[in-house]
């Protein structure tokens, strides 16, 4: 049971960083971007790619995240000046980086065992120290990603605070309004979309040498793991700031993570059955919280409609007193 909720912690700190580029493209601009199913994985392809080559795995990592990029902003492309319908769009972009990924991997799947990826420099790192190999790739993956997580989420709190990032924010709330300020919204949803898939890639770039392979159908519902992060973060934590609500992003990632790792150990489920754990988390934390919203209405209308008749009763009580006076003074 510790094993497994300890390696759900560990991928769920990495799928934080998706998350958070999610949280970017359908909070933020609030755009449908189906391109992260695709953008996902190549992050993966590039980076196994290139490690295979014998590319240092970091500047692998680092590629990765650029490539994603330019693929969200191809997606922004084909929406602002293709004026192709935002879904439409990012569903033609996961089409066609589906061909793309198997051009970079050169096949459909690219294994990563024995091979120097990022989680083994850090295994090494932590034997130099003194600590046992499976003490230091644990430890060792929990604080490095960790560390990741946090400067990945104090850049996204920082960038929305600036001015580019203020504007994403105001093209994501009301296009019309900010472009009344000269403001030019294309080029921002380009950008926005754009670091939203670069975030995203990078993951899958992580996530490909934490599981030692890189597959081109890795990437299928990863929009929906993304979602459901974003969703659980924001019904458990809050959303009254961008801070709180970027955190929110990745308690969500490594809740989920937890839930979907501990509901496979039920007996009557099978490891095929995850996407229907995925879909029924989703479902939950849709429902509930507008359940949980209807029922604190109907409270605070009741009990509003219950002060309104105690105003009543005591209006109509003062009134009878005074006619009472008028009548004693006759």
């Amino acid at each position: 049971m510790l094993t497994a909720i300890t390696g759900a912690i560990e991928s769920g700190i990495i799928y934080a960083i998706m998350a958070l580029g999610v949280y970017l493209s359908f909070r933020i601009l609030d755009f449908p971007d189906l391109t992260v199913d695709g953008s996902f994985v190549t992050g993966a392809a590039v980076a196994a790619t290139l490690i295979v080559s014998g590319v240092h795995p970091l500047v692998a990592t680092c590629l990765a995240l650029f490539v994603g990029f330019i693929a969200g902003c191809m997606t922004g492309l084909l929406h602002t000046m293709g004026k192709i319908n935002s879904l439409l769009s990012g569903i033609l972009m996961m089409i066609a980086l589906y061909s793309i990924n198997l051009r970079i991997m050169g096949r459909s799947n690219v294994p990563l065992l024995n091979q120097e990826t990022i989680f083994t420099n850090v295994q090494e790192w932590g034997t130099k120290i003194g600590l046992e190999p499976a003490v230091a790739k644990t430890w060792g993956i929990l604080l490095s990603m960790t560390l990741l997580v946090l400067l990945f989420k104090w850049f996204t709190d920082w960038f929305l605070q600036t001015e580019i990032g203020l504007a994403i924010r105001a093209t994501g709330d009301n296009p019309r309004m900010i472009r009344s300020f000269s403001a030019n919204t294309n080029l921002l949803i380009v950008l926005g979309l754009g670091l939203s898939n670069a975030m995203v890639a990078f993951s899958g770039a992580l996530i490909a040498q934490y599981g030692a392979f890189a597959d081109v159908g890795m990437g299928i519902g990863m929009i929906i793991i993304g979602l459901a992060s974003v969703i659980i973060g924001e019904a458990i934590f809050g959303t009254k700031t961008i801070a709180r609500a970027t955190f929110a992003v990745i308690g969500g990632a490594i809740i989920y993570r937890i839930v979907v790792s501990l509901a496979l150990r039920a007996q009557f489920l099978e490891t095929g059955d995850v996407k229907l754990i995925t879909a029924c988390i989703v479902i939950l934390a849709l429902v509930v919280p507008q359940m949980v919203r209807h029922q604190r209405e109907k409270k605070y209308k009741e009990e509003k409609r219950r002060e309104r008749a105690q105003a009543f009763v005591a209006a109509a009580a003062e009134r009878g007193e005074g006619d009472v006076a008028v009548k004693r003074n006759l």
